[in-house]
């Protein structure tokens, strides 16, 4: 009796241990990205996006990929004053615009069509045109062209918050792929390094912490 009622108390204490973990670093059970809520996940968090039984292999960007990917083009953010040169979103993006565009169902994964879109307010459209422009190079270069942004070698910014934070320059933590902007820049989308209250943000928008980060003003 005294060896089960010990063996209960650890089990205990390691979930507690474990809940406690994933309260303080972020976990993508309970984010938005917690699919186990909708009946089409059969109740698997990771399975829209990854399955190693019927990974997408040309998706190098993400692994086991399994969801069906955006065939869209997009219109693209433009101004006058926007010095970098910004091109069709990157395949992280992309993989992200899979669900964000509106153009492919959420549950459209493992080779199956689905049938339920992303609600409205989550659909971000295929005119990125009102959105932060995503798909350009942000390099020393840029930013001494610019004026107006932090030169990304030399930054340094800290994302997360709690018990899971990272610290380094804004090239290490928030470019991809030769110094690409994208979707991930500054979306989480495991919830590992979330710092704001909504959107899985790396860093909170608080005092617009997040434009800061980047933005000289």
């Amino acid at each position: 009796m005294t060896r089960d009622k010990t063996a209960l108390e650890l089990s205990i204490a390691a979930a507690l241990l474990l809940a406690t973990h994933f309260a303080e670093a972020g976990s993508i059970m309970g984010s938005p990205h917690d699919f186990t809520v909708y009946n089409w996940s059969g109740g698997q968090v990771c399975i829209a996006c990854h399955n190693p039984q019927s990974a997408n292999t040309t998706v190098t960007a993400a692994p086991q990929w399994n969801h069906t990917l955006s065939a869209q083009s997009y219109t693209l953010y433009s101004t006058a004053s926007l010095k970098a040169n910004v091109n069709q979103p990157g395949m992280r993006s992309k993989l992200c615009l899979s669900c964000h565009d509106g153009t492919v169902a959420v549950d459209s994964f493992g080779g199956a069509s689905g049938t339920q879109y992303i609600s409205r307010a989550k659909n971000v459209g295929v005119t990125l045109k009102d959105d932060h422009p995503i798909g350009f190079v942000y390099d020393t270069a840029l930013a001494n062209l610019s004026g107006t942004l932090f030169d990304p070698a030399s930054k340094s910014v800290t994302i997360g918050s709690g018990g899971s934070t990272q610290t380094g320059t804004i090239s290490s933590l928030l470019l991809y792929d030769g110094g690409q902007l994208e979707c991930s820049s500054c979306h989480d989308v495991h919830n590992k390094y979330t710092a704001g209250s909504s959107g899985l943000m790396k860093i909170g928008s608080a005092g617009s912490a997040i434009c800061m980060a980047c933005h000289n003003k």
